[in-house]
């Protein structure tokens, strides 16, 4: 146990006794404290990107942009604190002559959930690390964080997590804002502590349905946000195909093999119409993709692993495949549709790493039904021309069906930290499909809604008092104030 991170006990205990100090704070203070960790990381950017470069093999570009991203979505969460509209503060004042009956004095709004666990990822381990997204949008809720480190990166969370404690000293932040603990079984006392009230994981999908249920089976159970992965099905039209098949191969390739394929918005699974050359083409280009370090050896040997179960399912066929079984090069099998229908719950199989499965059809119209039957997405996508929008309805309704985020001629990997994004979808690629781990509406996840009945004024939380200190927005009377109207 280093000296950085503290006993599961004594985390959350910690992080529960700010709870309420925390979540009362105004929103100008907490945004600066979240302001303040993200000048900190930035201060330290060279040291932290060398450490998660030794640890993780990602490569400096791609860590040094991981880190901008991670402070960026910092300052974002500090604007919407300081907004104010996550707080959905409606006030109803009374009605005597209201049509369902009286209606008394209602105010409600959205406050802190209490003490969050957070699970760190492995694959990015600065946006969904010590103090990534699912850290910043619960403190920006107003919820104390304990984060389980990931034993993928330890000397990188460690430091991470001292610049962030200093970060928030100075910031003014209550003690217990923020704890670290590590290793596997601090994780699930941490989880199964009687003050921890949600937590959110990022992660394979047998660890976090693990996690889930110890969630579902405390005396008390919690709400456990665990985002677990997905194939992310992609559609070619023929005509797509034919008009520019080259294209498409080649935004593939570099989809399917970016980051060493060690996304969880990696399109795994691709189908295209049979026998128009788009197949050869994916085929040649992937083989001069050379082998890219992966995370680490257990991360790599599960790719072996898993690329070798799915090569042996039924009618699978090997069309790139590297003769060192041991290498990490990347991989594509192919089906037909029929044999892919038939033997679906095991060939959707997620493969973590730069392997993609090509799924041939005949007739476009046979695809939405296998698309349909294929477990909870993180994404679909779709790649057509524009003249063909108004056929592909009954497609389009499916993709929808199935993700939480829909592409129109664009590939999955890269999901940008915006107002609008959805990273989530149906069971099982998240445990809570109504929520996102990505953009400002992850803030949702930390909330609970708390009306108060005919209160006395002055006992009131700030949003719902007359004066409104913090100059929140309200829907007062079921009106928006004129300048918040659209």
């Amino acid at each position: 146990m280093s000296t950085v991170a503290i006993t599961p006990d004594r985390a959350v205990t910690a992080a529960a006794g700010a709870a309420r100090e925390w979540a009362d704070t105004e929103p100008a203070a907490r945004a600066h404290a979240l302001t303040a960790v993200a000048d900190a990381l930035e201060g330290e950017r060279t040291h932290l990107v060398e450490l998660a470069d030794a640890e993780t093999r990602l490569g400096t570009a791609r860590l040094n942009g991981e880190l901008a991203r991670t402070t960026f979505q910092l300052r974002l969460f500090a604007e919407l604190v300081v907004a104010g509209d996550f707080l959905d503060v409606r006030i109803d004042r009374p009605d005597p002559r209201w049509p369902s009956g009286p209606r008394p004095d209602l105010r409600r709004y959205r406050t802190a959930l209490g003490a969050v666990l957070v699970f760190a990822a492995s694959n990015f381990p600065f946006a969904f690390g010590v103090v990534g997204g699912d850290t910043a949008s619960a403190w920006a809720a107003g919820c104390p964080v304990v984060v389980k480190a990931h034993p993928g990166h330890p000397e990188l969370s460690r430091s991470t997590a001292t610049i962030t404690h200093q970060a928030l000293a100075g910031a003014g932040a209550p003690d217990g804002v923020f704890g670290l603990v590590e290793g596997e079984q601090a994780g699930v006392d941490a989880l199964r502590h009687p003050n921890l009230r949600a937590a959110a994981f990022t992660g394979s999908e047998r660890g976090g349905l693990a996690l889930a249920r110890i969630a579902a089976e405390r005396p008390e159970p919690i709400p456990f946000y665990g985002e677990l992965g997905s194939v992310n099905p992609v559609v070619v039209t023929p005509r797509a195909a034919k008009t520019r098949g080259a294209q498409i191969a080649n935004g593939y390739v570099g989809s399917l093999t970016l980051g060493a394929g060690q996304f969880c918005t990696n399109p795994g699974l691709l189908f295209v119409p049979a026998g128009n050359g788009i197949l050869d083409e994916i085929a040649r280009l992937l083989r001069e993709v050379p082998a890219a370090p992966m995370l680490n050896e257990r991360i790599a040997k599960a790719y072996l692993d898993t690329a070798e179960r799915l090569a042996g399912r039924p009618c699978a066929r090997k069309l790139v495949w590297p003769d060192d079984p041991a290498s990490s090069r990347p991989r594509l099998l192919a089906m037909d549709l029929a044999a892919f229908a038939a033997d679906r719950k095991a060939a959707a199989e997620e493969c973590f790493g730069p392997l993609g499965l090509v799924v041939m059809y005949e007739r476009l119209q046979d695809v939405p039904d296998v698309i349909a039957a294929l477990p909870g997405q993180l994404t679909t996508s779709l790649h057509a021309e524009p003249d063909e929008a108004d056929e592909l309805d009954p497609l389009t309704a499916t993709l929808a069906d199935r993700s939480g985020r829909v592409l129109w001629n664009e590939w999955p990997t890269g999901v940008a930290v915006t107002h609008a994004m959805q990273h989530g979808g149906p069971y099982p690629a998240t445990t809570a499909p109504t929520t996102t781990s990505v953009g400002t509406a992850a803030i949702e996840r930390f909330l609970r809604p708390v009306a108060y009945q005919s209160w006395p004024r002055q006992l009131l939380p700030p949003p719902l008092r007359d004066d409104n200190p913090w100059g929140v927005p309200r829907r007062v009377n079921g009106q928006w104030p004129e300048s918040l109207r659209v």
